[in-house]
């Protein structure tokens, strides 16, 4: 039953209020139309409706200051890690990408070398310190990454051959800054991006295209171009009496050492990419280097050089450079097992004309147009050679 109305009757002064009660009037017949029902239906039932809690922190709601913070680290992590794969083989250009990668830290570990150094460490002993730094790291990084150190299925002929060549070159380019100037040393160090693709044409049968091979001219002529006019304006002094002392007592041997070494180092980069493609992992061989580097260097040092105690200062940026040393050689494998070896090794020049232009932006070194010429030619082979890409039958 509902209320549905009210009446007012008037007598006189006297008023009545009356209240009707009606019945809810039920359908005649099942097919007759039912009379609607004036009762009001609720929008909300009465499980769909809002508790709400007076003791409640509607602050609660909001995003804690934490929780953004998470969400940006995480943003940036996620940003970082599609970054790194990108690099490492995320891209057709990954190999060379890898290389300049390679050649940028060696430039940072010349830079770190030369404005924070403070004591006077022999360089075997430098050497041996880099190559067991390589060998720690390189062997935590298989073991994190599942991988075995010794198994019956690793290609042991190249990873071999390669350690004992990269040690008999590493030694023999020590011995060569020992007894010849720094620059010619470095003018021989880096003929071995021509050898190694020599070497890769007569071991691993790479066709190189004429770009490649005039990249490699171009690179390798501005470098020479640069160290000319570096001893043309006589900027090199203190060096120049070891030259004349050097062509005078007829050191061929000396060059002939380190040209032994940019050979050994050429077919040390064809073993490389033997052993990486083989293995599917460019740190292995990182790993076999440091096995056979690390203890012939410490040989040398206690045999050819008298023991200095590095101190604190200097022993902690003998680390951070075995650090960087061991990166620069994990990205240099890895360019090397995805990039023909004729166009990678010629984006190893940018080493120098960073270096030279480095020199330059800091006023360590004077300049002149030769220089900046010399920088030019080399930074246009190698950008040339990363817009070229590799080819298509090696992706």
């Amino acid at each position: 039953m509902i209320m549905s109305a009210s009446a007012f009757t008037t007598d006189g002064a006297d008023h009545k209020v009356e209240l009707v009660v009606l019945e809810n009037p039920e359908s005649a017949t099942d097919g007759g139309l039912a009379v609607p029902s004036k009762e009001i239906i609720p929008l909300l039932s009465q499980a769909e409706r809002p508790k709400i809690n007076i003791f409640k922190d509607f602050r609660s709601r909001e995003k804690p200051l934490e929780q953004v913070i998470k969400n940006i680290t995480e943003a940036e992590i996620s940003l970082l890690s599609q970054l790194s794969f990108w690099v490492w083989k995320g891209s057709r250009y990954s190999g060379l990408v890898c290389m300049a990668l390679s050649s940028i830290i060696y430039f940072v570990m010349e830079v770190l070398s030369d404005k924070f150094n403070a004591q006077s460490i022999p360089l075997f002993e430098t050497a041996f310190t880099r190559c067991t730094v390589t060998l720690i790291l390189s062997c935590l990084w298989l073991r994190i990454s599942g991988q075995p150190l010794f198994e019956a299925t690793h290609p042991w002929s190249p990873l071999v051959l390669r350690a004992l060549l990269g040690s008999l070159s590493l030694l023999s380019f020590v011995y060569c800054i020992q007894r010849i100037p720094f620059s010619q040393a470095l003018v021989l160090g880096f003929t071995t991006p021509i050898f190694a693709s020599i070497m890769a044409k007569i071991i691993l049968h790479e066709k190189l295209k004429i770009a490649d091979i005039v990249g490699l001219i171009c690179s390798f002529f501005g470098m020479l171009f640069i160290f000319k006019m570096l001893y043309t304006r006589r900027l090199l002094k203190a060096e120049e009496a070891s030259i004349i002392s050097f062509m005078r007592n007829h050191h061929i041997y000396i060059a002939l050492i380190g040209l032994f070494s940019s050979i050994t180092s050429g077919i040390s980069y064809c073993l490389i990419k033997a052993a990486a493609k083989a293995s599917d992992q460019p740190v292995l061989t990182v790993f076999s280097f440091g096995i056979l580097a690390s203890p012939a260097t410490g040989i040398c040092s206690f045999a050819f050089e008298e023991f200095v105690l590095p101190s604190r200062y200097s022993l902690s940026l003998m680390l951070i450079l075995g650090t960087l040393s061991f990166l620069a050689e994990v990205f240099l494998a890895r360019g090397l097992q995805l990039e023909k070896v004729g166009k990678a090794v010629n984006v190893q020049f940018t080493e120098v004309a960073l270096s030279q232009l480095w020199g330059i932006c800091t006023s360590r070194m004077g300049w002149s147009f030769g220089q900046l010429a010399g920088c030019l030619l080399i930074l246009i082979s190698v950008t040339c050679t990363m817009y070229i890409g590799p080819d298509k039958d090696n992706e």
